[in-house]
């Protein structure tokens, strides 16, 4: 699955128990304060043992994104800036949200909005959102 140029990618890490109203509101929230649309969206993507919750599925359908599946070493492969052991101990990589949002959109992907908590108490996710760039001769980097 390749971004398309320009496009946003959302990366979801999600506890069980996780609603679509909690993503759903959680994604709104920050794309709002970025000034980004949810028709930008074009790849909702996460850890593979958890894209069949019925939140993510019902976040990637409302947005009429793909899902991308992502397993535990394809994610530990990513840079990222807000590593956490205590994910890594969980779930076998230190990031879900961000490393799935800069993975679906490949090299020289941008994190526009670091992962963020879900405002319930105890939050049951993280949302990252990253964008696929467009070189200056309109080029796109590579995935």
């Amino acid at each position: 699955m390749t971004v398309p140029a320009g496009a946003l990618a959302v990366g979801v890490g999600a506890a069980r128990g996780a609603t679509y109203a909690e993503l759903a509101d959680t994604l709104g929230a920050v794309l709002d304060r970025a000034g980004l649309s949810r028709t930008d969206v074009s790849v909702v993507a996460t850890l593979a043992t958890k894209h069949d919750f019925p939140a993510i599925l019902r976040l990637a359908e409302s947005l009429d994104a793909a899902l991308v599946a992502l397993d535990a070493a394809e994610l530990a492969a990513v840079a990222v800036p807000h590593p956490s052991p205590a994910v890594r101990a969980r779930v076998g990589t230190p990031s879900v949200a961000e490393a799935a949002a800069l993975h679906a959109c490949g090299a020289g992907a941008d994190l526009v909005i670091p992962k963020t908590r879900g405002a319930r108490t105890p939050s049951l996710c993280t949302i990252a959102v990253a964008r696929r760039q467009v070189g200056r001769n309109g080029s796109t980097n590579a995935t």
